[in-house]
């Protein structure tokens, strides 16, 4: 009896390996996907900014660093290469813009909204 309890909790073990990882892959990607929400969000902010940056670049700034940072935050949370190419992209789009706004030139949000949108759809979950 006891050989059958040794075999009943290995297959469960052998069973319960792969769950968990699933569950941390899953975890991952939700991480990515709230980031991703934040930086649409933040991106919108960058929006509205970048039509009063001749006045006052400070809120674009505030955008592009917030977007930075949640940028940052999805690479160490994950090693997908979709999401990093999307990460890539969207990091180049916002170096593009701070350099606009630091030259006192009118940025062109399009190229970060094209960046969040892909980043949103890779993070999505599913």
């Amino acid at each position: 009896m006891l050989r059958w309890n040794v075999v009943a909790a290995a297959a469960v073990l052998a069973l319960a390996v792969p769950v968990t990882a699933g569950c941390s892959a899953v975890d991952r990607a939700l991480d990515c996907a709230t980031t991703a929400s934040a930086i649409a969000r933040s991106v919108d902010d960058l929006q509205q900014a970048i039509s009063d940056a001749g006045e006052d670049p400070t809120q674009a700034r505030e955008s592009l660093d917030s977007i930075e940072k949640n940028l940052t935050k999805i690479e160490d949370e994950t090693d997908d290469g979709d999401v990093g190419k999307a990460v890539s992209q969207l990091r180049g789009a916002v170096d593009s813009v701070r350099a606009d706004v630091e030259a006192g030139r009118a940025p062109e949000a399009k190229p970060v909204t094209d960046a969040a949108d892909e980043l949103t759809k890779v993070c999505s979950p599913g």
